[in-house]
Protein backbone atom coordinates (compact mmCIF):
# COMPACT_ATOMS: atom_id res chain seq x y z
CA UNK A 1 0.00 0.00 0.00
CA UNK A 2 1.57 3.09 -0.77
CA UNK A 3 1.77 5.52 1.74
CA UNK A 4 0.09 8.65 2.65
CA UNK A 5 0.43 12.06 4.84
CA UNK A 6 -2.51 13.55 6.77
CA UNK A 7 -2.13 17.43 6.09
CA UNK A 8 -4.01 20.00 7.59
CA UNK A 9 -4.34 23.86 8.38
CA UNK A 10 -3.54 25.70 11.69
CA UNK A 11 -7.91 26.49 12.44
CA UNK A 12 -7.54 22.94 14.25
CA UNK A 13 -5.76 24.72 16.89
CA UNK A 14 -3.46 21.84 17.87
CA UNK A 15 -0.28 23.03 19.03
CA UNK A 16 2.95 22.53 17.31
CA UNK A 17 4.44 19.87 19.15
CA UNK A 18 1.58 17.68 19.35
CA UNK A 19 1.48 18.06 15.10
CA UNK A 20 4.78 17.20 14.80
CA UNK A 21 4.15 13.94 17.53
CA UNK A 22 1.11 12.94 14.76
CA UNK A 23 3.28 13.79 11.62
CA UNK A 24 0.91 16.36 10.35
CA UNK A 25 1.91 19.23 8.42
CA UNK A 26 -0.06 22.46 7.97
CA UNK A 27 -0.61 25.73 6.06
CA UNK A 28 -0.63 28.49 8.71
CA UNK A 29 -4.17 30.98 8.30
CA UNK A 30 -2.78 35.12 8.85
CA UNK A 31 -4.60 37.56 11.14
CA UNK A 32 -4.02 41.45 10.82
CA UNK A 33 -3.78 43.66 13.62
CA UNK A 34 -5.76 47.49 13.03
CA UNK A 35 -2.16 48.77 12.96
CA UNK A 36 -1.67 47.01 9.63
CA UNK A 37 1.14 44.50 11.33
CA UNK A 38 0.17 40.81 9.64
CA UNK A 39 1.75 37.59 11.54
CA UNK A 40 1.34 33.81 11.07
CA UNK A 41 0.50 32.80 14.52
CA UNK A 42 1.87 34.32 17.47
CA UNK A 43 4.64 33.29 20.12
CA UNK A 44 2.24 33.86 23.19
CA UNK A 45 -1.34 33.45 23.25
CA UNK A 46 -1.74 35.35 26.65
CA UNK A 47 -0.15 38.41 24.55
CA UNK A 48 -2.29 38.12 21.31
CA UNK A 49 -5.35 38.16 23.67
CA UNK A 50 -4.12 41.20 26.08
CA UNK A 51 -3.97 43.55 22.58
CA UNK A 52 -7.63 42.87 22.03
CA UNK A 53 -8.52 43.51 25.40
CA UNK A 54 -6.59 46.91 25.37
CA UNK A 55 -9.42 47.81 21.93
CA UNK A 56 -7.23 46.30 19.37
CA UNK A 57 -9.30 44.90 16.09
CA UNK A 58 -8.09 42.34 14.24
CA UNK A 59 -8.86 40.21 10.70
CA UNK A 60 -8.06 37.40 9.27
CA UNK A 61 -6.82 35.70 6.21
CA UNK A 62 -7.78 32.26 4.80
CA UNK A 63 -4.63 30.27 3.27
CA UNK A 64 -4.59 31.46 -0.11
CA UNK A 65 -4.61 28.29 -2.65
CA UNK A 66 -0.20 28.87 -3.55
CA UNK A 67 0.43 27.92 0.10
CA UNK A 68 -1.80 25.04 0.16
CA UNK A 69 0.15 23.80 -3.70
CA UNK A 70 3.51 24.28 -2.48
CA UNK A 71 2.75 22.33 0.61
CA UNK A 72 1.27 19.54 -1.10
CA UNK A 73 3.67 19.09 -3.84
CA UNK A 74 6.55 18.89 -1.33
CA UNK A 75 4.53 15.89 -0.37
CA UNK A 76 3.47 14.51 -3.99
CA UNK A 77 7.35 14.84 -4.70
CA UNK A 78 8.73 12.16 -2.05
CA UNK A 79 5.82 9.92 -3.59
CA UNK A 80 3.51 10.30 -1.09
CA UNK A 81 -0.57 10.38 -1.53
CA UNK A 82 -2.16 13.18 0.40
CA UNK A 83 -5.49 12.89 2.48
CA UNK A 84 -5.89 16.86 3.37
CA UNK A 85 -8.47 17.92 6.27
CA UNK A 86 -9.70 21.38 6.37
CA UNK A 87 -11.43 23.58 8.45
CA UNK A 88 -15.38 24.49 7.87
CA UNK A 89 -15.83 25.65 4.43
CA UNK A 90 -19.08 27.65 6.49
CA UNK A 91 -16.38 29.75 8.13
CA UNK A 92 -13.83 30.41 5.34
CA UNK A 93 -12.41 30.22 2.67
CA UNK A 94 -9.08 27.75 3.36
CA UNK A 95 -10.90 24.84 2.30
CA UNK A 96 -11.95 25.91 -1.00
CA UNK A 97 -8.22 27.13 -1.71
CA UNK A 98 -6.89 23.89 -0.43
CA UNK A 99 -9.44 22.54 -3.33
CA UNK A 100 -7.93 24.67 -5.98
CA UNK A 101 -4.68 23.98 -5.18
CA UNK A 102 -5.52 20.01 -5.40
CA UNK A 103 -7.11 20.30 -8.85
CA UNK A 104 -3.79 22.03 -9.87
CA UNK A 105 -1.69 19.45 -9.12
CA UNK A 106 -3.92 16.20 -10.03
CA UNK A 107 -2.75 16.74 -13.78
CA UNK A 108 0.99 17.25 -12.72
CA UNK A 109 0.84 14.35 -10.67
CA UNK A 110 -1.70 11.34 -12.43
CA UNK A 111 -0.69 8.55 -9.91
CA UNK A 112 -0.92 10.38 -6.79
CA UNK A 113 -3.83 10.48 -4.97
CA UNK A 114 -5.66 13.68 -3.19
CA UNK A 115 -8.22 13.23 -1.20
CA UNK A 116 -9.66 16.62 0.91
CA UNK A 117 -12.57 16.37 3.64
CA UNK A 118 -14.45 19.58 4.36
CA UNK A 119 -14.43 19.00 8.26
CA UNK A 120 -17.30 21.34 8.76
CA UNK A 121 -15.58 21.98 11.86
CA UNK A 122 -13.23 24.35 14.34
CA UNK A 123 -10.85 24.72 16.77
CA UNK A 124 -10.71 21.98 18.91
CA UNK A 125 -13.77 20.30 17.39
CA UNK A 126 -11.67 20.13 14.05
CA UNK A 127 -8.55 19.24 16.24
CA UNK A 128 -10.34 16.43 17.76
CA UNK A 129 -11.61 15.08 14.31
CA UNK A 130 -7.59 15.38 12.83
CA UNK A 131 -6.60 13.29 16.06
CA UNK A 132 -9.06 10.78 16.01
CA UNK A 133 -8.50 10.45 12.45
CA UNK A 134 -4.53 10.04 12.87
CA UNK A 135 -5.40 7.73 15.06
CA UNK A 136 -6.88 5.27 12.56
CA UNK A 137 -4.23 5.79 9.84
CA UNK A 138 -1.78 4.62 12.95
CA UNK A 139 -3.67 1.78 13.33
CA UNK A 140 -3.29 1.16 9.66
CA UNK A 141 -6.37 2.45 7.78
CA UNK A 142 -5.90 3.21 4.23
CA UNK A 143 -5.98 6.80 2.58
CA UNK A 144 -9.71 5.76 1.34
CA UNK A 145 -10.45 4.32 4.50
CA UNK A 146 -9.48 7.04 7.08
CA UNK A 147 -10.35 9.70 4.96
CA UNK A 148 -14.28 8.23 4.76
CA UNK A 149 -13.66 7.74 8.78
CA UNK A 150 -13.41 11.11 8.96
CA UNK A 151 -16.30 12.22 6.37
CA UNK A 152 -18.39 9.53 8.75
CA UNK A 153 -17.42 10.72 12.16
CA UNK A 154 -17.72 14.58 11.33
CA UNK A 155 -21.27 15.10 12.24
CA UNK A 156 -20.69 13.87 15.30
CA UNK A 157 -18.52 16.39 16.56
CA UNK A 158 -20.15 18.31 19.24
CA UNK A 159 -18.73 22.22 19.40
CA UNK A 160 -20.19 23.66 22.14
CA UNK A 161 -18.58 27.15 23.16
CA UNK A 162 -19.63 30.25 25.17
CA UNK A 163 -17.83 34.17 25.25
CA UNK A 164 -17.28 36.02 27.64
CA UNK A 165 -17.74 39.70 26.40
CA UNK A 166 -20.64 39.81 23.06
CA UNK A 167 -18.95 42.65 21.40
CA UNK A 168 -16.59 40.17 19.18
CA UNK A 169 -19.89 38.60 17.81
CA UNK A 170 -21.57 41.67 17.01
CA UNK A 171 -18.40 42.82 14.87
CA UNK A 172 -18.74 39.29 13.12
CA UNK A 173 -22.25 39.91 12.73
CA UNK A 174 -23.24 37.12 15.25
CA UNK A 175 -25.18 39.42 17.39
CA UNK A 176 -27.28 42.71 17.01
CA UNK A 177 -25.70 45.80 18.20
CA UNK A 178 -28.89 46.03 20.45
CA UNK A 179 -28.02 42.22 22.06
CA UNK A 180 -24.62 43.00 22.66
CA UNK A 181 -25.53 46.37 24.65
CA UNK A 182 -28.14 44.23 26.96
CA UNK A 183 -26.18 41.14 27.40
CA UNK A 184 -23.27 43.44 28.70
CA UNK A 185 -25.41 45.03 30.88
CA UNK A 186 -27.46 42.26 32.17
CA UNK A 187 -24.29 39.65 32.36
CA UNK A 188 -26.30 37.81 29.84
CA UNK A 189 -23.98 34.78 28.10
CA UNK A 190 -24.90 32.89 24.84
CA UNK A 191 -24.17 29.17 24.25
CA UNK A 192 -23.32 28.55 20.84
CA UNK A 193 -21.97 25.36 18.90
CA UNK A 194 -21.12 24.74 15.37
CA UNK A 195 -24.22 22.92 13.12
CA UNK A 196 -24.27 20.42 10.52
CA UNK A 197 -22.97 23.15 7.75
CA UNK A 198 -20.20 24.38 9.95
CA UNK A 199 -21.82 27.77 11.00
CA UNK A 200 -21.86 29.30 14.11
CA UNK A 201 -25.08 28.96 15.96
CA UNK A 202 -26.27 30.96 19.02
CA UNK A 203 -28.69 28.34 20.73
CA UNK A 204 -29.29 29.30 24.11
CA UNK A 205 -28.84 32.53 26.63
CA UNK A 206 -27.97 32.18 30.37
CA UNK A 207 -27.43 34.40 32.86
CA UNK A 208 -23.69 34.64 34.08
CA UNK A 209 -20.93 32.86 33.36
CA UNK A 210 -20.42 29.96 36.01
CA UNK A 211 -24.17 28.94 34.11
CA UNK A 212 -23.02 29.30 30.61
CA UNK A 213 -19.88 26.69 31.74
CA UNK A 214 -22.13 24.92 33.62
CA UNK A 215 -24.59 24.33 29.99
CA UNK A 216 -21.71 23.30 27.82
CA UNK A 217 -20.75 20.44 30.51
CA UNK A 218 -24.76 19.06 30.37
CA UNK A 219 -24.26 18.83 26.46
CA UNK A 220 -22.29 16.18 27.22
CA UNK A 221 -25.02 14.21 28.98
CA UNK A 222 -27.29 15.39 26.42
CA UNK A 223 -25.45 14.17 23.03
CA UNK A 224 -22.56 12.14 23.92
CA UNK A 225 -22.65 9.07 21.74
CA UNK A 226 -21.04 6.84 24.23
CA UNK A 227 -21.54 8.43 28.13
CA UNK A 228 -18.62 7.87 29.68
CA UNK A 229 -16.27 7.99 27.38
CA UNK A 230 -13.38 10.15 25.63
CA UNK A 231 -11.54 12.02 24.48
CA UNK A 232 -12.43 15.25 25.28
CA UNK A 233 -11.25 18.33 24.31
CA UNK A 234 -11.28 22.01 25.50
CA UNK A 235 -10.31 25.27 23.80
CA UNK A 236 -9.49 28.56 25.48
CA UNK A 237 -8.93 32.51 24.87
CA UNK A 238 -6.56 32.69 27.37
CA UNK A 239 -9.14 31.73 30.65
CA UNK A 240 -7.42 29.18 32.52
CA UNK A 241 -9.10 29.63 36.08
CA UNK A 242 -12.58 28.74 33.73
CA UNK A 243 -10.65 25.67 32.17
CA UNK A 244 -10.37 24.19 35.47
CA UNK A 245 -13.75 25.47 36.82
CA UNK A 246 -15.48 23.16 33.53
CA UNK A 247 -13.02 20.79 34.27
CA UNK A 248 -14.08 20.07 37.70
CA UNK A 249 -17.78 20.11 36.54
CA UNK A 250 -16.67 17.67 34.01
CA UNK A 251 -15.03 15.50 36.03
CA UNK A 252 -17.99 15.81 39.14
CA UNK A 253 -20.71 15.24 36.62
CA UNK A 254 -19.28 12.49 34.75
CA UNK A 255 -16.13 11.30 36.36
CA UNK A 256 -14.17 12.05 33.67
CA UNK A 257 -10.79 13.74 32.56
CA UNK A 258 -10.73 16.42 29.74
CA UNK A 259 -7.71 14.69 27.52
CA UNK A 260 -6.68 18.03 25.68
CA UNK A 261 -6.67 21.78 26.45
CA UNK A 262 -5.21 24.33 24.23
CA UNK A 263 -5.42 28.25 23.14
CA UNK A 264 -7.74 29.19 20.44
CA UNK A 265 -6.20 30.39 18.10
CA UNK A 266 -6.16 34.35 16.98
CA UNK A 267 -7.63 33.20 13.82
CA UNK A 268 -10.45 31.95 15.68
CA UNK A 269 -10.49 34.21 18.91
CA UNK A 270 -10.15 37.23 16.20
CA UNK A 271 -14.30 36.44 15.85
CA UNK A 272 -14.88 35.44 19.50
CA UNK A 273 -12.74 37.16 22.07
CA UNK A 274 -11.04 37.04 25.01
CA UNK A 275 -12.41 34.48 27.63
CA UNK A 276 -14.42 32.56 25.16
CA UNK A 277 -14.67 28.73 26.34
CA UNK A 278 -15.40 25.79 24.31
CA UNK A 279 -16.37 22.34 24.93
CA UNK A 280 -15.76 19.40 22.43
CA UNK A 281 -16.60 15.45 22.14
CA UNK A 282 -18.20 13.05 20.03
CA UNK A 283 -22.11 12.87 20.25
CA UNK A 284 -25.04 10.89 18.95
CA UNK A 285 -25.62 14.11 16.43
CA UNK A 286 -23.81 17.85 17.07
Amino acid sequence: MKNYVILSDSACDIPADLLEKWNVRVCTLSHRYDDGVEEKGVASSAAFYRRMREGCVVKTSAVNAEDFRALFEEELKKGNDILYLGFSSGLSATYASACVAADILRPQYPDAKILTVDTLCASGGFGLLLYLTVQKRDAGASLEEAAQYAEDTKLHLCHWFTVDDLVYLKRGGRVSAAAAFVGGVLGIKPVLHVDNEGHLINMAKVRGRRAALKALADKYGELASEPGKGPLFISHGDCMDDVKILSDMIKEQYGMDVDLVMDISPVIGAHSGPGTMAFFFLGRER
